[in-house]
């Protein structure tokens, strides 16, 4: 077994989307290529309405497929093929974009104004950019929540983990997504494919990840006379990106740690990148905002 070192640890940073919706951004526009099928992680955790209240209204994607993992609050969301819904606290939207969609969320608090939850971005491989849009919405009641003996647990959104499979099905880069939550001054070990790209999303608690490779990238503790092991240190709004390897190691702090742990196998392709559009080459990124334009951009 080889425990995955931690490659960098990010701060997510302060960003305005949609209409002015006050989020932080994990990673995202820019080089991905060490998240690989992933393009774009966002944390919308506010508590103040004005800062949220005007959403994300009417917008195009393609070639991609978002996920909103929601926490607290609403997303009532619509789109131009006619679909219309709201996700609530703990429930799951996986949209497959595809040829094209036309789309709009707008977030509203819970009963003291708080809404938080997440949005990642997985990029959809050359053979299915145009394939036909579709949505999965998963209720917080399908997810399987699996506890450890030691207190640890997970909700299991999508792929296999500690052998049980979440409820999203049939996506390109096959990924797993975990909610994770670690109790007060446990070490844990979990199990990664070594073959996937994969990081953590730290967004309740802190706690360290063991090996950190980059001393000027990653706060560390350092290893002591009586041979205590180097771990990179994360807290609240905290990424970490691991290297290779097959499992990750945790050791939670006071408070215990909460983390979404998120791997996918690299699509290995090239990116032409066009706000909410992301296809392969420029030429194709120009006809997809020709047809968005001109009015031909939905297929279906």
């Amino acid at each position: 077994m080889s425990i995955r070192p931690v490659q960098r640890i990010i701060q997510a940073k302060p960003t305005l989307e949609g209409a002015g919706v006050h989020l932080r951004r994990a990673f995202g526009f820019g080089n991905t290529a060490d998240f690989d099928p992933f393009l774009l992680l966002d944390d919308f955790r506010n508590e103040h309405p004005e800062d949220y209240m005007q959403g994300f209204p009417w917008h195009p994607h393609r070639g991609i497929e978002t996920i909103t993992y929601l926490l607290a609050g609403t997303v009532s969301h619509g789109d131009s093929l006619g679909n219309s819904g709201i996700l609530g606290a703990g429930d799951v939207q996986w949209m497959t974009a595809g040829s094209g969609i036309l789309h709009q969320e707008m977030p509203h608090g819970d009963a003291r104004g708080r809404m938080h939850g997440f949005q990642l971005w997985a990029n959809l491989p050359s053979s299915l950019k145009m394939t036909p849009p579709r949505y999965q919405d998963v209720r917080s009641a399908e997810i399987p929540v699996e506890t450890d003996n030691d207190g640890t647990s997970a909700r299991i959104i999508t792929g296999e983990f500690w052998g049980k499979r979440g409820p999203v099905d049939g996506i390109a880069a096959d990924p797993i997504y975990v909610d994770i939550s670690v109790p007060p001054g446990k070490r844990k070990t979990l199990k990664v494919d070594t073959s996937r790209h994969a990081f953590a999303y730290v967004f309740e608690g802190s706690g360290t990840f063991k090996d950190a490779l980059d001393p000027m990238a990653v706060q560390t503790e350092s290893t002591d006379a009586a041979g205590r092991e180097s771990y990179g240190a994360a807290v609240n709004r905290s990424l970490i990106l691991f290297d290779s390897g097959d499992e990750v190691v945790v050791q939670s702090g006071d408070a215990g740690i909460r983390f979404l742990l998120v791997s996918g196998a690299p699509l290995l392709e090239p990116i032409a990148w066009g706000g909410p559009i992301v296809m392969n080459t420029e030429e194709e990124l120009r006809q997809a905002f020709a047809e968005l334009h001109n009015g031909t951009f939905i297929k279906t």
